[in-house]
């Protein structure tokens, strides 16, 4: 079985975390690897007390240009795939999403 994971990231810190992921083995498809699809948009949030943002201050509300990277990878891997992201992923609550794919 196949998951998707997506993760969003400042467009500064996109190329690390897709590195990340490539080398994790994430991004496999047939005879390529590290692959990937992105969009870019607009991430808001506003630190709460005890928060420790990487970018922003606590009680602030703030919006952040960030990319929307989305990879393949097989279950045998995404529990490595996601530690390397959070290994390299600058900010200190790493918003991400895995969905399980279903072969049609």
């Amino acid at each position: 079985m196949t998951q998707k994971i997506v993760v969003y990231v400042p467009l500064k810190d996109a190329d690390m975390v897709r590195e990340a992921i490539g080398k994790a083995g994430g991004g496999k498809l047939g005879k390529y690897n590290f692959c990937s699809f992105s969009t870019k948009g607009v991430g808001r949030f506003k630190p709460q007390d005890g928060a420790n943002p990487h970018i922003g201050t606590v009680g602030k509300l703030e919006s952040v240009d960030e990319e929307r990277i989305e990879v393949t990878c097989s279950d045998d891997i995404v529990k490595k795939v996601i530690t390397a992201i959070k290994r390299v992923h600058p900010y200190e609550e790493v918003a991400m999403d895995v969905y399980k794919l279903v072969k049609i």
